[in-house]
């Protein structure tokens, strides 16, 4: 099954819907660049087809390992309607995705794993997200 990254589509459970909103209010009073917030490498594909390669702003709210994704300049989208992709450590080697559209729909992506081949990059049952 395909799923649209770009639309919205209905909270999974309570715990990643409180982990997601704990980490974009981490996100949003993050001053400026600093430790947490750095460009890095970044790759988005869904459905096999590549959506973003290049540097993107990589933002670290925890110990835990979640992280999230947006546009370089820290203002433009992503790309096409998705702001940003938030990745929740939910246990080792296992994380729930999201995007955020520009429309402020929080898109459940799905559940992800940390690749075997790659210890940057998360797979979901139809996307991949890398990080370096």
């Amino acid at each position: 099954m395909r799923i649209d990254l770009t639309t919205g589509r209905a909270a999974a459970r309570p715990v990643v819907a409180i982990a997601a909103a704990l980490l974009g209010c981490a996100l949003t009073a993050t001053p400026g660049a600093d430790a947490a917030d750095r460009l890095v490498d970044c790759l988005v594909e869904s459905g096999g087809k590549v959506e973003f390669r290049g540097k993107c702003r990589f933002f670290s709210a925890d110990t835990t390992g979640s992280f999230a994704l947006n546009a370089a300049d820290g203002k433009s989208r992503l790309y096409g309607e998705i702001l940003d992709v938030s990745v929740f450590i939910v246990a080792p080697g296992e994380a729930e995705v999201r995007g955020l559209t520009v429309h402020g729909i929080n898109s459940r992506w799905g559940p992800a794993k940390r690749s075997t081949q790659d210890a940057a990059c998360w797979v979901g049952a139809d996307f991949r997200i890398c990080a370096r």
